[in-house]
This record gives structure tokens, C-alpha cells and sequence, in this order.
């Protein structure tokens, strides 16, 4: 998964990215509103994590024009601000939840896994297609009869696919979900990543589509 931050202070950027990517995650790191307002726009980003006293404008302020301009990524407002009336505005104008700094990495991951449990209708960490289980809290796949804990960029491959079951997902689809702007990414690397996986769990449980790219089966029926 991709992930933009928006965060000014370097040092709290460093330390948020190097948590995020111990987990598996890419992470794109802006550092103010001008900057972050571009990059919501263009989107691509699983999770936009906010912070709100920003050089160049607020937070509040890109929030409220990037849901106004459309822009449907969950918003997690991550700041110093601990006043109560900050957290009604930041969730009045569209923030799915607000972490007050300081905060442990580890639950503002799980407060990640809860928003993308709301935001797909599901109560657990849990996503499902045809004969596939994904558990986002343990990067446990299971296939039948089968499970194993993935690597993170494994994981971050079928969560792309299991996200949207029965649709096709091209190469730069997938690149672009894996891969954060400063990663250098070798051409075979999504073929390497499907190999690996296929050896484990057998060949159908990606299917290719010869020209267009891979996906999972909706329904194992």
C-alpha cells in the first residue's frame, strides 16, 4: 500500500516512514500544504495521514478542499492539536479518525486497519475473494487449505488484487500501489512477486491475463 505524509517536522516523518515501511508499506512524504494538495490530487494513495500546522496553509484547510474537489483516501489527521473542538472540526470535514501526537507506530497502524475495515463495510481484518483470505493483521494468507504469513511486498500484491476482485490490474496498476516515487523498481519486479506467491499457493490463485495483466476470482463458484 501507498501511503502520503504530510508532515513538517523531518524527524517525526522519518521515524512515521520507517515504521510504516517495516510493515510493508510505501511511503510518499511531503512536507507542506502546497506540495500535499498536489500530490492528494493526483492520488493513487491508500491512506493520507495529516498533519495540520503546516507550512504554506492548514491542514484543515487542504482537507477541506481536497473532499470538496472529490478526493475519496482515508484521512488520518496525525498532530499536536489535542483540543476537543480541533477533532470535531478535523472530523466534521472528513477525516476518518485523529491520533494526538505523541503515539505509539503500532496503534496508529491499527488504527489504519480499522479505517480500511470501515471504509470496505468489513468488522474484521479480514478480506476475502473466491477461495482466498487475506488477514491484514498478520499478513496471513490462506488458500485452500493452505496459510502462511506473506513478506510485506506479497502482501501489499494481493491486497491490491483482493481490494478488487474479478477486475484486471496492469502492471503500472500494481507498481503504482507498491511503490512509493523514490523506490527503484526493477521491470520483472510484479513478476517476481507473482511467482513467488504462485509457487507457494499454486498457479490459480492469480490469474493472467495475457496482454492486460493479473487478478483474482470474485467467486470460487
Amino acid at each position: 500500500m501507498r501511503i502520503l505524509l504530510i508532515e513538517d517536522d523531518r524527524m517525526i516523518a522519518t521515524s512515521l516512514t520507517t515504521a510504516l515501511r517495516r510493515d510493508g508499506m510505501s511511503v510518499d512524504w511531503v512536507s507542506n500544504c502546497v506540495d500535499g494538495a498536489e500530490a492528494l490530487a493526483v492520488g493513487g494513495h491508500s491512506m493520507l495521514l495529516l498533519d495540520l500546522g503546516l507550512a504554506g496553509g492548514s491542514g484543515l484547510e487542504l482537507l477541506k478542499a481536497g473532499r470538496a474537489n472529490g478526493a475519496l483516501t482515508p484521512v488520518i489527521i496525525v498532530t499536536a492539536r489535542d483540543g476537543v473542538d480541533d477533532r470535531i472540526v478535523g472530523l466534521d470535514l472528513g477525516a476518518d479518525d485523529y491520533v494526538v501526537k505523541p503515539f505509539d507506530p503500532r496503534e496508529l497502524i491499527a488504527r489504519m486497519r480499522a479505517v480500511w475495515r470501515r471504509r470496505s463495510g468489513a468488522a474484521r481484518s479480514l478480506m476475502e475473494a473466491g477461495d482466498i483470505r487475506l488477514d491484514l493483521a498478520t499478513y496471513e494468507l490462506h488458500y485452500r487449505g493452505r496459510a502462511e504469513a506473506l513478506p510485506a511486498r506479497e502482501f501489499a500484491l494481493v491486497r491490491a488484487l483482493i481490494e478488487r476482485p474479478g477486475a484486471i490490474l496492469s502492471r503500472s496498476q500494481i507498481e503504482d500501489k507498491l511503490y512509493g516515487w523514490g523506490d527503484d523498481v526493477e521491470s520483472n519486479a510484479v513478476d517476481v512477486l507473482i511467482y513467488s506467491i504462485r509457487k507457494r499457493f499454486g498457479k490459480d490463485i492469480i490469474r493472467n491475463v495475457r496482454g492486460a495483466g493479473w487478478m483474482v476470482v470474485a467467486s470460487s463458484r
